[in-house]
């Protein structure tokens, strides 16, 4: 079968592979569709791990059934999570699934760029999800994104007609912008430094979106009533971005820290001013099933409207295009490999 070979951001190849073999206890499925994620350009965080096949928002056929598998049929359309967790450890217990040991060594192979994956015991488990009738796959790929967004506003404690501030306006600020807004959220203002970004932004639902480069708080307060913002989300995990989020998040509010930083990145946390004006932060990785399954109803539903963020639609052959246009993110949101 043909795979993207995966050895840098700049070099992507077109590759070939044994088709997997699948045990009784497992499924193979043809994929139909895999966004690029903005975790599969972070470059820093892949490469040690290079040569591999990335993917992991896939949407997809099972064409083969192992002998002990029930409850599904051949032409199931499915969403396959790649990472789940045991369910029955201290963390699990605790709602901590993404933190779960068994969920960050799980996975399905070799990868969501390729032509067919073998999905394992635990993940035909508790991993795999049916498509609803009407979903078509290119949404279906944003089902781990959303899923992933859900659960960081969930474990922020997001309120309805909370203010709400979000940093860099990528494809997992504008998920969060109609998310929030679907949600109920007050003011939604969004920041970047890329124009076109900052337009899509106020499309999907941001009442303004801001220049990075400006003074952010000041005109935050400006535009929530004299007030810095309830509840600020970080998707980007530069040191400014997180010295903005601490500038702009008001008395009582929330910051969300959902994207990581650089791991010798060395940000200065105001712990006085942060304990004086009891803000609370808050860090997010992943999502669970619970969340996954959260995310297929708000897009089956169409509270949360996906079509409108797709700007690329790639073969298998042109994966390495792909991966320059999500890393140099110029004028382009979310990019997707079709198999067919």
């Amino acid at each position: 079968m043909r795979v993207a070979m995966y050895y840098n951001n700049s070099d992507v190849r077109l590759e070939e592979m044994p088709e997997p073999e699948i045990g009784e206890r497992e499924l193979l499925v043809k994929v139909k569709a895999c966004g690029i994620c903005g975790s599969d350009v972070m470059e820093w965080y892949r490469i040690k791990k290079a040569p591999l096949v990335l993917g992991h928002e896939i949407a997809g056929d099972i064409v083969e059934i192992g002998s002990e598998v029930k409850g599904y049929r051949i032409g199931d359309r499915v969403f396959v999570s790649h990472h789940v967790p045991c369910n029955t450890c201290h963390y699990c217990l605790a709602g901590h699934h993404s933190v779960c040991d068994t969920l960050r060594t799980t996975n399905f192979y070799p990868g969501g760029f390729a032509e067919y994956l073998r999905v394992p015991e635990i993940n035909v488990d508790r991993g795999v999800f049916k498509l609803p009738s009407g979903m078509s796959y290119k949404e279906a790929v944003f089902i781990e994104p959303l899923g992933c967004v859900y659960r960081g506003q969930r474990l922020a404690g997001f309120r309805p007609g909370m203010s709400v501030l979000i940093i860099g306006s990528g494809v997992t600020g504008l998920l969060f912008v109609k998310l929030l807004r679907a949600l109920g959220a007050g003011r939604i203002l969004t920041t970047d430094i890329n124009d076109y970004k900052l337009e899509k932004s106020r499309e999907f639902g941001a009442d303004a979106a801001l220049h990075a480069t400006g003074d952010i708080p000041s005109k935050v307060r400006e535009l929530n009533d004299g007030n810095l913002a309830d509840f600020v989300v970080t998707t980007a995990g530069a040191p400014k971005a997180v010295e903005a989020a601490f500038n702009a998040v008001d008395r009582g509010g929330t910051i969300l820290f959902f994207a990581p930083s650089m791991p010798d990145a060395e940000i200065n946390f105001p712990l006085a001013r942060l304990w004086k004006d009891e803000v609370k932060t808050v860090t997010s990785y992943a999502a669970s099933p619970l969340d996954l399954t959260t995310a297929i109803e708000l897009i089956r539903s169409g509270r949360v409207q996906v079509k409108d963020m797709i700007t690329h639609r790639l073969p298998l052959a042109e994966t390495g295009r792909g991966f320059q246009l999500a890393a140099q993110s110029e004028e382009s949101l979310k990019v997707i490999i079709e198999m067919d």
